[in-house]
């Protein structure tokens, strides 16, 4: 068990926050193409496939970001991609809300995913190494509840807004807030609390790092959690990430404001969820039985969307709610990846199970936009595209199936018992 001197659990709760605001921040840039959706239509004056490309860009780069991170986590250490990455993101904040045409507003997204991707792997090696091991879920779903304030922001908050003053200021805006946060991120954070007492922080064996790495993804432990997160984030960024909102104006005839209102519900019921998820977990002792329980009501909601029905505004709010509170469950994802590896390699074990979500996400958006654009019926409405029910259908079939894959993959996690089990593996 670690143990912390009263000066290194002051100092980490400093250096956890302002992580947590600059993940704030990353999961506002997530999320922030579903709350304007019909605006960058109809600027740009897309199709739903280049539109899903527009916001997949995004994901792409963060998969393939995930494990470089990892890397470099454990190698460099947080604080330095952490600064080098807000950097990064301000600028390409600062271009996609300038940004002329289409092909600029992917350069500019593209910075984004990249400056942004770094962000949630270096705090979790943060928390690794702050935080005692038996509060790991805890202290990450606190992480989660904090960080999804930016995607609630990104909902009905950015859709007024947008209205209000135009939605390129929004992310001139952020770009400005990213370079304050990279440089609060190079004055407060340390890496370990060896380096915060001045200790040169041990180095780590660079020659180790391949196969470091090529043992964490050998690891048939591993990939269960893997899945898992691939399935349920996956589904969840794809959906929540772009498509919200016009399937609810569009299949159940909302108004843009309560589409906006619907989504909110869900990030508000997602940072919950992680919270609360992670809690009960960790005080169960127990990572199994609580995901396989939340998984399977997480896909049984994906069937009530796939099938367009209508229902009373209380029920369907009430729906999105459970349907965040429910997507938390791929939270205990990393755990369950972490437990199974060498401790050294948190970040690397972390970053493998984190990225299958992201690549399903990158895949996805624009494969959901494909097969609704194979549907439309050339209607449009302010320079935006518009889908019938049949049409949508198709299309949320892609992401429920996603969905549901990540449900069934739970059933072969290894029980850790909230505590790293890799000597005995």
């Amino acid at each position: 068990m670690k143990v912390f001197t009263p000066e290194q659990k002051r100092r980490r709760w400093l250096i956890l926050g302002v992580v947590a605001v600059s993940y704030v921040l990353s999961f506002f840039q997530r999320f922030a193409p579903a709350g304007i959706a019909q605006d960058l239509a109809s600027s740009f004056q897309t199709s739903a496939a280049s539109l899903g490309v527009l916001a997949a860009t995004y994901f792409y780069v963060y998969t393939v970001m995930q494990i470089p991170t990892g890397i470099l986590a454990d190698t460099l250490g947080p604080r330095r991609i952490l600064a080098l990455g807000a950097i990064v993101g301000g600028l390409g904040s600062f271009l996609f809300g300038l940004a002329p045409t289409l092909d600029l507003a992917l350069v500019g997204r593209t910075l984004i995913g990249l400056g942004v991707s770094v962000t949630f792997i270096a705090m979790l090696k943060l928390v690794a190494v702050w935080f005692e091991e038996d509060r790991f879920a805890t202290m990450v779903g606190i992480c989660m509840l904090i960080g999804n304030l930016g995607s609630v922001l990104a909902g009905a908050p950015l859709s007024a807004l947008a209205q209000a003053s135009g939605w390129r200021g929004v992310f001139i805006g952020a770009g400005a807030l990213s370079l304050v946060l990279g440089t609060l991120c190079w004055l407060i954070v340390r890496d370990s609390p060896e380096a915060s007492a001045g200790t040169p922080r041990p180095k780590f064996d660079r020659t180790v790092v391949i196969s470091g790495l090529v043992s964490v993804i050998r690891n048939r432990d591993t990939w269960p959690a893997a899945l898992v997160n691939t399935g349920m984030s996956g589904s969840f960024f794809t959906f929540a990430g772009l498509w919200a909102t016009p399937y609810l104006m569009q299949v159940h005839g909302m108004a843009r404001a309560v589409a906006a209102t619907h989504l909110s519900l869900w990030f508000g019921g997602f940072a919950v969820g992680c919270f609360f998820i992670g809690t009960l977990s960790d005080r169960l002792g127990r990572r199994r039985p609580v995901l396989i329980s939340v998984s399977h009501v997480y896909g049984a909601i994906w069937l009530v969307l796939l099938s367009c029905v209508t229902m009373p505004l209380a029920v369907s709010y009430a729906l999105f709610a459970l349907l965040g509170l429910t997507t938390a469950g791929f939270s205990l994802s990393w755990a369950c990846s972490k437990e199974v590896n060498p401790p050294l390699l948190s970040g690397m074990s972390t970053s493998v199970a984190n990225m299958g979500g992201f690549l399903a996400a990158a895949l996805l958006q624009p494969l959901v936009g494909w097969v609704m654009d194979l549907g439309w019926q050339g209607e449009m409405v302010g320079g935006a595209r518009v889908y019938d029910v049949a049409t949508w259908r198709n299309g949320i079939a892609v992401v429920a199936l996603c969905a549901l894959c990540g449900a069934a993959s739970c059933w072969w996690i290894r029980e850790t018992r909230c505590r790293n089990i890799w000597k005995s593996s």
